[in-house]
């Protein structure tokens, strides 16, 4: 393994799972420092799950090798186990228990005494906004709510170490904000957080860096920055008076800027990404554009200027969007 001089929370080095012939996870490196946020960015099926699951000691890595908190993942997978906690994309409290019984149940079983467990359950109830529906059954919380109730569980004792495996999915947004802010205030307290998610403004809330995954590969790694900075200098958007001369203006941006031009679903709107070029900054380029357009006698109403977004880092390093529905294939 190599060398670092800041602690980290996981390290692997060519970590590799398969299902029969298919190589859900082909070759992973990750470096997750202590104490953040790390992002696990990939569509459905590029192995994202596979891998917590071999990094939480549930499946067993076929090559490779992985380290949490300097301990193996499979030689010394009790200590793993000892520092780590998982919430899945599914809810895993009893759902006919109310949040309470479950939150005692969970903590008698961790080896709390049934005042000790009590005391914990009702700080987690009142500190994720659940008081109120202590004494009512799961099975009648909304998704936000058993989403909240779930990742308390995996908190009663403080891990080290929390995996949250695309924890927001299908979420309304004031549930999903609940959720960014629970994860805030559990890093706040010292855990770190492997963060699995395919929703890219997710990762731009939360992470402090992202490895985007595809097809069991990293295929990029770094803060949001590096990743937005490794596409391009930036973003233009206009939109014209006259949608009729739309082409005309992609033609007159794609030779001006030697840039990628996409036509948007408003007839008069088109976005082009600014290559990185030497000694030419994002904002000198843009107006060269602009300054075609004009001679050309195209009226731009609304330019705008900016960084590369997630969507479109990740378009540019997959060829595909984040809502990919591949399945995943996994073990149970």
């Amino acid at each position: 393994m190599s060398q670092h001089t800041s602690p980290l929370a996981i390290e692997t080095a060519g970590l590799v799972k398969t299902f029969g012939e298919t190589r859900a996870v082909d070759g992973v490196d990750l470096a997750v420092p202590a104490g953040t946020v790390y992002g696990v960015l990939g569509p459905n099926g590029a192995g994202k799950t596979t891998t917590v699951k071999m990094l939480a000691t549930l499946l067993r890595p076929d090559g490779g090798e992985a380290h949490v908190f300097g301990h193996d993942v499979v030689r010394e997978a009790d200590e793993v186990r000892g520092r780590v906690s998982l919430t899945g994309q599914y809810a895993s409290v009893d759902e006919d228990l109310t949040g309470a019984e479950n939150l005692v149940l969970l903590g008698r079983l961790l080896g709390h005494h049934k005042k000790a467990a009590r005391e914990r359950a009702g700080q987690l109830l009142a500190a994720f906004g659940l008081s109120e529906a202590a004494g009512k059954q799961v099975k009648h919380y909304s998704g936000g709510m058993r989403r909240r109730i779930d990742i308390a569980a995996s908190i009663l004792n403080t891990p080290d170490l929390l995996f949250l495996d695309e924890p927001t999915t299908g979420l309304d947004p004031r549930s999903r904000n609940q959720v960014w802010d629970i994860v805030r205030a559990v890093v706040a307290q010292g855990t770190t957080v492997l963060l699995t998610t395919q929703y890219l403004d997710e990762a731009d809330q939360l992470a402090s860096r992202i490895a985007v995954i595809d097809h069991g590969r990293v295929i990029a790694e770094g803060t949001k920055g590096e990743l937005k900075a490794s596409v391009g200098a930036g973003t233009v958007h206009l939109r014209l008076r006259d949608g009729g001369r739309r082409p005309e203006a992609a033609e007159i941006l794609r030779s001006a800027l030697d840039a990628q031009v996409q036509l948007e679903p408003d007839p008069v709107a088109l976005t082009a990404r600014l290559a990185t070029a030497a000694g030419d900054t994002a904002a000198e380029q843009a107006s060269r554009a602009l300054a075609e357009l004009a001679r050309a006698g195209i009226t731009v109403d609304n330019f705008s200027l900016g960084q590369p977004s997630l969507d479109e880092v990740f378009l540019a390093l997959t060829g595909h969007p984040t809502d990919d529905t591949d399945s995943e294939e996994m073990a149970a």
